[in-house]
């Protein structure tokens, strides 16, 4: 059970409250945690609390719920008091009440409101008990009890009175409350990236961080999948290309950083990327992780974490410049987004501001360091269909081309996904031939970065194919399809600060491409992405400031609670089709190249998918013919088809009035 203890009202009152606090100490114990003096007086004068306001409130028949564990934010709710009418998150704090104490008993009540099964037909109360403070009844009771309402506040003896005046106002359930149930009703969260790298490092697996849905068991069904070829490796002393198709989304790094930290990967194991943000993100999130279990110190928790985390580039320049050839002490790596590896001419080449080691493609060399192990290896390749964003990418065809190359020393593992698409680039074989096994348990078909929807990921692909009708019928058939637009900056701020309630996390992102956006107010990219990703609001250097943004470099493979999407001037909607263009000088150049085209459109299809809540769409008003200094690069009737043809596909106008009530304790000052 994932609470320490529960009952009810009334065995509450006549339980001995030393009892009560003895099996939370337990509990404790049990779970592995230390005790501590402190905790234990806490409970009591919770304990305490908690009594006096049943008896008060008269809830004899509620159900009292004690320290319930929350896995996705890795902390537990002191207590739910569940009525026959609603559910009261609550958070005890010792001193005066303070807006982020606020905003944490509310993200506690979104957390079980969007994860907890139990939770999602009633109305969910979070309250802040502070030290002595008076519960005063909000002005205006919410007009429609459902969903999370606005934190309230009250003291330890004003409990009672909290709770009376939710009983008295909220409106009698059709179905009341039942506490049994509600213990037993699953709660399964949908973690961040960030959030699942931290859990998985500190050994959860993916069966403890599922999914909310039950319709994406194939998140589970696929780290089997690999488990099964990586066993099947060892056990035959050979080696393996394991290739993870899926669409965005859908869970593919969170199935590699389980590989990587899975007991049968032993200790030598590493997630590799060319993702630069990706890799200073996570590596500074797990050495923070690390560090505030007093795992280790700090340099240490960082050693570690770069010895998981390595920019692959790096790892096969050292490979290749190895002139005793020896393996890598690696023998099971995941190459991150390896359709995306570097043909041999983008390898040899290099960067503009390092040359080249390497001879061969990506993919061939990695093959090839690999192979350097005398028994098994395995190479677990992260395909993200749809998300080429930059020249000289090799495609998924260079790793079957390597591996039927090597005569035998390497077998690879793919589902259909991999060998049936239409695009020759981006298909790992024609046909199955002797060295490809099938697995279909290797492609992950539905997206769980979105916690509400599952159709946003195709209503994202048929905007981007230009196929309206299909797109406005994906929107017609999910009422709560989560993209959003306004054409006010002004009001997409706004908007994002309203729906990233408690400790939910705003941000903006933009297409590096898209130049001009600084004539309307948005010129500012993020200096630091790992400051920008995991620093917090007052700091100004924290997304959730609001003051600069992300570009799909930034952010591919991260991801944000709620997402203010600024639409640029290098894709347009002309005739019946998008117009990818970039800007040189002074003026926009039409994209002619058919691989950059693409590039520029798969750069919309990263930056569309990276909320797990609501994205908001901002297309600027732009420049109008007639006006006394006309800019023709951001001329308003290609912003205004831009837009127009965005509300056709089924995008909802940013409404002020449909966004949540503004709280007590907002998360953005």
């Amino acid at each position: 059970m994932r609470a320490w203890f529960a009952c009810t009202g009334a065995e509450l009152l006549t339980r001995d409250p030393r009892d009560t606090v003895g099996r939370l100490a337990s509990a404790q114990q049990g779970r592995g945690y230390p005790g501590a003096a402190d905790q234990e007086f806490a409970w009591q004068r919770q304990v305490a609390a908690l009594r006096n306001a049943i008896a008060e409130a008269r809830g004899e028949h509620w159900t009292v719920v004690l320290e319930y564990d929350l896995l996705r934010l890795e902390k537990r709710i002191d207590a739910v008091v569940l009525t026959d009418r609603a559910i009261l998150a609550i958070e005890f704090k010792t001193g005066a009440p303070a807006p982020a104490m606020a905003a944490e008993a509310e993200d506690y009540a979104l957390d079980l409101r969007d994860f907890h099964a139990g939770s999602r037909a009633h109305p969910i109360v979070p309250l802040l008990v502070a030290g002595d403070t008076p519960f005063v009844p909000p002005a205006q009771p919410p007009l429609l009890w459902y969903g999370v309402t606005a934190p309230m506040t009250c003291g330890h003896a004003t409990l009672g009175a909290a709770m009376r005046w939710v009983q008295s106002t909220a409106p009698e359930a059709r179905e009341p409350l039942d506490g049994a149930a509600w213990l037993d009703a699953p709660y399964r969260p949908v973690p961040t990236i960030i959030e699942a790298a931290t859990m998985l490092y500190a050994r959860n697996g993916v069966a403890e961080i599922a999914t909310a849905r039950a319709d994406t068991a194939n998140l589970t069904r696929t780290a089997e999948a690999i488990r099964r070829a990586v066993r099947a490796a060892q056990a035959a002393n050979d080696k393996r290309v394991v290739v993870v198709t899926g669409i965005p989304g859908a869970g593919k790094t969170l199935c590699g950083l389980n590989a990587v930290f899975a007991p049968e990967a032993g200790p030598h194991s590493a997630f590799l990327t060319g993702n630069v943000p990706l890799v200073e993100v996570l590596r500074a999130a797990l050495a923070q992780d690390a560090v505030a279990r007093r795992e280790c110190g700090r340099e240490e928790a960082m050693r570690r974490a770069k010895q998981r985390l390595q920019n692959v580039h790096r790892f096969l320049e050292d490979g290749a410049m190895d002139a005793a050839r020896r393996p890598p002490v690696d023998r099971l790596i995941v190459f991150d987004e390896a359709q995306r590896a570097w043909n041999a001419a983008k390898a040899q080449l290099g960067t503009r501001n390092k040359p080249s080691k390497l001879t061969m493609s990506e993919p061939a060399h990695t093959l090839e360091i690999m192979g350097r192990h005398q028994g098994w290896a395995v190479i677990v390749a992260l395909i993200g269909n749809g998300q080429e964003i930059n020249t000289g990418e090799a495609g998924v065809a260079e790793w079957g081309h390597c591996v039927a190359a090597s005569n035998g020393a390497w077998r690879a593992v793919a589902a259909a996904r991999a060998v049936d698409t239409a695009d020759p680039v981006q298909r790992l074989a024609d046909g199955w031939p002797d060295w490809l096994d099938r697995d279909d348990d290797l492609d992950l078909a539905v997206p769980v970065r979105s916690v509400r929807d599952t159709a946003g990921a195709a209503w994202v692909d048929a905007v981007l194919r230009g196929a309206v009708a299909e797109a406005r019928d994906i929107a017609a058939g999910a009422p709560d399809l989560p993209f959003l637009l306004t054409r006010d900056l002004d009001a997409l701020r706004a908007a994002l600060r309203r729906l990233a309630r408690g400790r939910r996390r705003a941000g903006l992102v933009a297409a590096a491409g898209a130049k001009r956006l600084r004539a309307d107010g948005l010129g500012v990219q993020a200096e630091d992405v790992a400051d920008w990703f995991l620093r917090r609001w007052p700091d100004v250097r924290a997304s959730d400031a609001l003051e600069t943004f992300a570009t799909e470099y930034d952010c591919q493979g991260l991801e944000l609670d709620v997402v203010g999407l600024a639409w640029g001037g290098d894709l347009l909607w002309r005739g019946d089709a998008w117009l990818p263009r970039r800007f040189a000088g002074k003026d926009w150049q039409t994209v002619r190249n058919a691989e950059e085209r693409r590039h520029i459109v798969n750069t919309y299809r990263v930056l569309l998918t990276r909320a797990r809540y609501e994205t908001v769409i901002w297309v600027p008003r732009g420049s109008r013919e007639g006006e006394a200094f006309h800019d023709a690069t951001r001329d308003a009737g290609d912003l205004n088809a831009i837009a127009g043809r965005l509300l056709a596909c089924g995008a909802r106008p940013l409404e002020p009035q449909s966004l949540p009530e503004a709280t007590a304790a907002p998360a953005l000052l």
